[in-house]
């Protein structure tokens, strides 16, 4: 858990350096090569949900953006949706027009934590993995005819190895825009960088004011369940309501990436 607050605060000041010199216009990535950002100068964002053994917040969170008909984007591993429960949701999310995407098959660690461009795995079996991942979605329903495989890695964490090893079998690597703190919704109360999920969304929305370009393109990272007491997915519709009061537009992940 101190690993990847470490690793975000890392981030954080890498991608601030590198939104500061950008013009506002395409796709924003990491030192890696992975994408974090859309198109800035449209004022759209996406919602995605990353889900390994727990999906507890799944059925709640469907409830709430289909009251709204808010597209969001669930990347789920194998693990996931071997659970007959989640995978019937997942189904649902399908058929209700949300985009479902690999997370991997069995969630292994990619890069080293302590030398990121190490990488813990080779590409044969990286491959593998990620195949048995996709074919599990399409049972589904998921990721039908041409629809570009967009992919949120284990941990979100990754390097260029990986970003490399998606490119030969047509999927395209992405992380989630840093600086929010979205993503530690994860963590549960006996973490002691927990926070509330009142302190989530409060820092969500402190972080659209203070970002120059606010959440213009951005990846706003949830997940699907950690097994927390606090989660997260009930103030997700209220942070929805205010964003569109702030004027943002909310994009499936494959629109909001979508190249010209």
């Amino acid at each position: 858990m101190q690993r990847k607050i470490f690793r975000a605060c890392v981030g954080v000041i890498a991608v601030c350096m590198m939104l500061a010199s950008a013009r506002g216009e395409g796709l924003v990535r990491d030192s890696y090569g992975g994408i974090i950002r859309g198109d800035m100068s449209a004022k759209r964002l996406s919602l995605a949900f990353t889900g390994d053994e727990f999906g507890e917040s799944l059925e709640p969170i469907l409830n709430t953006l289909n009251e709204r008909k808010i597209h969001g984007a669930f990347f789920v591993t194998g693990n996931f949706i071997a659970q007959p429960e989640l995978a019937r949701l997942l189904k649902k999310a399908v058929a209700d027009g949300h985009y479902a995407g690999p997370h991997s098959n069995k969630h292994p660690l990619y890069a080293s934590w302590d030398e990121r461009a190490k990488s813990l795995i080779s590409q044969s079996d990286f491959t593998a993995d990620l195949k048995q991942n996709i074919e599990g979605l399409r049972a589904l329903g998921a990721l039908a005819g041409s629809e570009t495989v967009y992919f949120i890695p284990p941990y979100e964490q990754f390097n260029r190895d990986q970003v490399e090893w998606c490119k030969p079998i047509g999927v395209t690597l992405f992380n989630f825009t840093p600086g929010s703190g979205s993503n530690r919704d994860y963590m549960r109360e006996d973490d002691p960088h927990f926070p509330s999920s009142q302190k989530v969304y409060d820092d969500i929305l402190a972080y659209e004011k203070k970002d120059p370009h606010g959440l213009d393109g951005f990846i706003l990272l949830l997940h699907l369940g950690s097994g927390r007491k606090d989660p997260f997915h009930t103030r997700l519709g209220t942070l929805c309501d205010e964003l569109q009061k702030r004027g943002y537009e909310f994009a499936r992940i494959d629109k909001l990436l979508a190249q010209p």
